[in-house]
């Protein structure tokens, strides 16, 4: 056997101490279109195709459905009950999907059991709740405000998260949650810089309100959906989270119904249309897309969560939210003073804060 040559102290000194040489920005580059590539060689490209669909659809269907809550009050419409019915009226687009799905992956539906029959009535309710505090939040407040004050909703999901559901938190995604805040108070101190002229200043804080309380109730729901896949479901794939969806948006859609009708809001849709600017065929379109952008939104999310991760799906959340607000200010005329700028950038900087973290424990997990 060859025995490999003894270096002498002076010398092991000097190759300790030798500078390791560093990457070039080219090198870097190289590398990472490396990895790139062998990450799309590993998966079929069906699979790409339908990540792509899923980036689109969070990117654009989000936004739109945001835009066209807003479009309807603009125009002429006047009822919270109808834009919160619309949110989960698309619910059979998801079915849809769902029942083919089941004969491409030979898998059964998941058994009903009173607990989870339970389980969909409360998240049923809690979202009817929600898309009805969102429709008063729209009714009151700018789209491009609106969509600022309800990326909160992250704060709550985090908190909510690691009460409920025992998930992690570090710096960064504390950091994240007093960033997101301080950008949230900044909107609510520059309140008089947005205000509609046809809005009060108490129906402006009362959007504020019921934006900050039903990013809040959303944050409970995504909390209380992720207790229920762990305690009850057990397991977590694309199947399960489309029969979640939709046996969710079934009893939202039923409770929602019953408020219309009670209401006597579902009557009015006829006067609606009849006064709404751009005539009835503009009404009827407003809803019809605002239904399927929502939902579309929703399968997207899905699609990215578990075709990706869910940092991916925090990263396409983070810039939904400057897209609705640029889109607002571009389409709708939003004014937006610097304060709101101000707070977009500091809202954008606790998302990447929140993904930053999120992606450090998964890696660390």
């Amino acid at each position: 056997m060859l025995s490999a040559p003894l270096l002498q102290p002076e010398e092991i000194m000097e190759a300790a101490e030798a500078p390791i040489p560093s990457e070039s920005l080219w090198d870097q580059i190289t590398k990472f279109t490396t990895k790139m590539n062998e990450a799309y060689k590993r998966k079929p490209i069906p699979y790409w195709i339908l990540l792509f669909l899923g980036i689109i659809a969070m990117v654009v269907a989000f936004p739109a459905s945001s835009i066209l809550s807003r479009v309807y009050y603009d125009n002429g419409g006047q009822s919270k009950w109808i834009i919160s019915w619309i949110a989960v009226a698309g619910w059979p687009l998801i079915a849809l999907i769902l029942f083919p799905t089941y004969f491409v992956t030979k898998t059964f539906p998941t058994p009903l059991g009173l607990k989870l029959f339970l389980s969909y009535v409360v998240l049923g309710f809690l979202s009817a709740a929600d898309n009805l505090m969102y429709a008063y939040a729209y009714a009151y407040l700018p789209a491009s405000t609106a969509a600022l004050v309800a990326s909160s909703s992250l704060v709550f999901s985090a908190l909510f998260g690691y009460v409920l559901v025992n998930n992690r938190m570090n710096a960064s995604i504390v950091n994240a949650l007093f960033v997101i805040t301080a950008g949230l108070t900044i909107i609510a101190l520059d309140s008089s810089s947005d205000k509609y002229d046809n809005i009060s200043n108490s129906q402006y804080i009362m959007g504020l309100v019921w934006d900050v309380l039903a990013s809040a109730l959303h944050g409970l729901i995504f909390a209380l959906s992720e207790l229920v896949f762990v305690k009850l479901l057990g397991r977590r794939s694309f199947v399960v989270v489309l029969e979640q969806q939709i046996m969710v948006s079934l009893f939202a859609f039923l409770f929602t119904s019953i408020g219309v009708i009670v209401s006597g809001d579902f009557r009015r849709i006829s006067s609606e249309a009849t006064t709404f600017k751009g005539g009835k065929s503009a009404y009827y379109l407003v809803l019809v897309w605002g239904a399927v952008t929502f939902q579309l939104g929703v399968l997207g999310a899905t699609a990215v969560i578990f075709l990706a991760s869910t940092v991916l799906a925090g990263v396409l959340n983070a810039v939904r939210t400057p897209i609705t607000s640029i889109a607002a200010v571009i389409l709708l005329h939003d004014p937006m003073s610097g304060f709101k700028i101000l707070s977009l950038l500091i809202t954008f900087w606790g998302f990447g804060s929140y993904i930053y973290g999120s992606s450090m424990d998964h890696k660390q997990s």
